[in-house]
């Protein structure tokens, strides 16, 4: 049985979450803030974990950066503050979706099953690309033999990329691909997700290149 962990310092809130959560199965544990969240995610394993972005104690882009550099576990932030920068910055912390308040709790419940799908699909081997290796169990990525510092979203970005080497990608596609969903201003947001990928895998960022008007590819270069 799948257990999520739910972070929020609205009690009514949580008991929502949960309450939808068990009926699709899923076994759950609570915390109140961001510091709590931390300290249960270092003590505990959790296949996800349903984040609010303003906590008390420890907000949650910081308490999702403090969880990341402990254990590689799926999250999904919640926010009542919808404006793209905010989305961008929660993906830039590592988040792995972002999710508006108020929220349908059916649509978060799909967002559960996307999110933890993708990570379940991860094949466990390792694919090499010139002076990039990818360990796709361990979710990690290696430039010239150096462990790149890469973000959950920017990892399943340049998983995708590589496995459609040589394919031109539009923006839609990678969105639909790595975000799960469709976003009204896909453009702005792949754009800038692949300008922050680049700037994070060293001599390896020319392997990705910009079809102008259409997309992106990933071409394998020795």
């Amino acid at each position: 049985m799948a257990k999520i962990l739910i972070v929020d310092d609205e009690p009514d809130i949580r008991a929502l979450i949960c309450r939808y959560a068990k009926r699709e199965g899923y076994d759950t544990a609570e915390a109140s803030d961001g510091l709590e969240a931390v300290m249960m995610c270092r003590n505990e394993d959790f296949d996800i974990v349903i984040m609010d972005a303003m906590m008390p104690e420890l907000d949650g882009f910081s308490a999702c950066k403090k969880i990341r550099s402990i254990k590689d576990i799926p999250i999904i932030m919640l926010s009542a503050r919808g404006e793209e920068y905010d989305k961008l910055f929660g993906f830039e912390t590592g988040a792995d979706d972002y999710v508006v308040k108020p929220f349908s709790p059916r649509e978060l419940m799909a967002r559960i099953k996307a999110v933890m799908n993708r990570r379940g699909k991860t094949a466990s081997n390792r694919t090499k690309s010139g002076s990039m290796e990818i360990d796709t169990l361990g979710r990690v990525v290696y430039i010239e033999g150096e462990k790149a510092e890469l973000t959950a979203k920017e990892y399943d970005l340049l998983l995708y990329l590589v496995k459609n080497a040589g394919i031109v990608l539009t923006r839609e596609q990678i969105m639909e691909a790595v975000w799960g969903y469709e976003y009204y201003s896909a453009d702005r947001t792949v754009d800038w997700q692949i300008k922050q990928l680049r700037s994070h895998i060293g001599k390896c960022r020319d392997n990705i290149v910009t079809v102008r008007g259409v997309g992106y590819k990933f071409e394998n270069k020795e």
